[in-house]
């Protein structure tokens, strides 16, 4: 995907809820971007974070996801 992802539409999309702890408050929802292949929108469902959102590639995320799994120690 090239271009600013932050133009692209996502209101009304589907997302998915990841949740670690209590989910009484929320946690992170992901969704693909529809239309824009290997683009997404991380959001924080937190009633602080509502209304803020990020945006990444594919690229971006794959390297977010295994340097934060190499950093804590994780195994996936």
């Amino acid at each position: 995907m090239e271009g600013n992802l932050y133009t692209l539409p996502v209101n009304g999309i589907e997302t998915t809820n990841f949740c670690g702890g209590p989910c009484t408050e929320g946690c992170v929802d992901f969704a693909a971007i529809p239309g824009a292949d290997g683009s997404y929108v991380v959001r924080d469902s937190k009633p602080e974070g509502v209304g803020k959102e990020l945006r990444f590639t594919t690229a971006e995320l794959d390297d977010f996801a295994l340097g934060w799994v190499k950093e804590r120690g994780l195994s996936a």
